[in-house]
């Protein structure tokens, strides 16, 4: 599935709910999936993993949709590589 239409799946599935509930409730019901995934990396639980991934993904597109942000227009800067030094791999200093 490419960015676009998994945002626009969550759109029709999400978005008068997501505005329902507002843009503060809803980051915070991200951050506590990214909570979540934080914890599966801890036991590296493949199928927990995948499953916190993909919510974590939800939720951000979930915001993306309020902030009016198009993702794949986000996911652009990274189209070359690295947005700061343009090179892949990353060569910046660390």
């Amino acid at each position: 599935m490419r960015i676009a239409e998994f945002q626009e799946v969550m759109r029709r599935t999400y978005l008068e709910r997501d505005a329902g509930r507002g843009a503060d409730v809803t980051f915070r019901w991200m951050v506590e999936e990214i909570g979540e995934l934080a914890r599966a990396l801890r036991t590296g639980d493949r199928a927990n993993l995948v499953h916190e991934f993909s919510d974590v993904l939800a939720w951000l597109t979930s915001m993306a949709n309020l902030a009016g942000v198009d993702l794949e227009a986000a996911a652009a800067r990274y189209a070359d590589g690295c947005p700061k030094c343009g090179a892949v791999p990353c060569r910046c200093p660390r």
